[in-house]
């Protein structure tokens, strides 16, 4: 019996990461495209018009680059605890939280110039996403909770809270009904660009994937993050203060997450409202994985993101197919981006005779 094994690389290439990115990529839009095969949709005209619809025209451009704003931002706040090998799917709880916490400071403080009242939405967005973070971050440092299920559950307490609010307290009584807090005062909104709904949000996107992956490759708390995520056992006996790091980790994450939301209806809505936020947070971890965990390459993968949700808008109105055919081809990149992890770290050997001394 002649079989095929995977043997593990002793040295990647430094062109093998992106090219198996690329061809996993490719992969997913073939296998996509065989699927509006069957269900008899051109393949070629259907990519034809994501691209037209989401590069095109200025238009287009814009409104990607608006989407991979809270992409970009949302991945980065997964991959910070991913590379401590800590999985916060959280990241949407967390940026809702900072939308609250950002409404909040609108609501209960005097209004003041737009420096100040910009700074205090930060400050108060921040530290909510970053506390509501830090919580399941304690739990697995301390006692070992799995934070796949803690930050997953506490997702669902801050969309609850937020339409508490929204349904409640916070309710704009001159909305004819709808659930959605008053416009913010031209204070309270980040300034635009060119006429177009791009925000101050996109210095946020820019800036801070740069800012981490100075701490990540160039500080003392990046390289302990990179040494419990490869092996906790050895962060340990080294005398890394796993728990520390851990809360810590999360507690950023959630900073940029909840800095996230803020930019979402400081930017773009000018005020909260259900749905201001269409799955971002779960996005991010796609876009993370789909990045490989490079934070340098985050704002690309979101544009290339950005490009699917703008074209998936363009697909329901031209050849009527429902926006969940994009959300299909976002799995499937998630999907082959995954698979080919395996061929970056391993290489396919045989085939060779089971039993021989070569197969020992």
């Amino acid at each position: 019996m002649r079989v095929w094994r995977l043997e593990p690389r002793a040295r990647t290439p430094a062109i093998l990461g992106p090219l198996v990115a690329a061809l996993s990529l490719a992969a997913a839009l073939v296998i996509g495209g065989v699927l509006m095969a069957i269900m008899d949709v051109n393949p070629f005209a259907a990519y034809y018009e994501i691209l037209r619809g989401s590069l095109g025209s200025w238009y287009g451009f814009s409104e990607t680059v608006v989407k991979a704003i809270p992409i970009t931002l949302s991945a980065l706040a997964c991959v910070l605890p991913f590379r401590a090998a800590v999985w916060n799917i959280g990241v949407e709880g967390q940026l809702v939280m900072g939308a609250l916490a950002s409404v909040a400071f609108v609501r209960y403080c005097p209004e003041s110039g737009s420096v100040a009242m910009i700074a205090g939405m930060s400050l108060a967005s921040a530290a909510a996403g970053g506390i509501w973070s830090a919580i399941p971050g304690f739990l697995r440092g301390k006692w070992g909770v799995n934070e796949i299920i803690s930050t997953l559950m506490l997702n669902y307490v801050a969309l609850c809270l937020m339409d508490f609010l929204l349904y409640g307290a916070w309710k704009d009584p001159m909305s004819m009904g709808f659930p959605m807090t008053a416009p913010f005062p031209p204070s309270a909104r980040l300034w635009a660009f060119g006429g177009t709904r791009l925000h101050g949000g996109l210095i946020l996107a820019l800036v801070l994937p740069v800012a981490a992956w100075f701490v990540l490759r160039r500080s003392k708390w990046g390289f302990e993050i990179k040494v419990i995520g490869e092996n906790v056992r050895a962060a340990r006996y080294a005398g890394i203060d796993v728990t520390k790091n851990i809360v810590m980790a999360m507690f950023v994450s959630g900073v940029i997450a909840g800095l996230c939301g803020m930019s979402e209806i400081a930017g773009l809505h000018g005020r909260l409202s259900r749905g201001f936020s269409v799955g971002y947070g779960f996005t991010g971890v796609i876009v993370a994985w789909m990045s490989g965990l490079n934070v340098l390459a985050l704002p690309f993968t979101a544009f290339l993101m950005g490009m699917l949700l703008v074209g998936g808008e363009t697909l329901q109105v031209v050849m009527s197919l429902p926006l969940s055919s994009v959300q299909v081809i976002q799995g499937l990149m998630l999907f082959c981006v995954l698979g080919g992890e395996v061929f970056r770290d391993y290489r396919l050997r045989g085939p060779r005779a089971a039993g021989s001394k070569e197969a020992e």
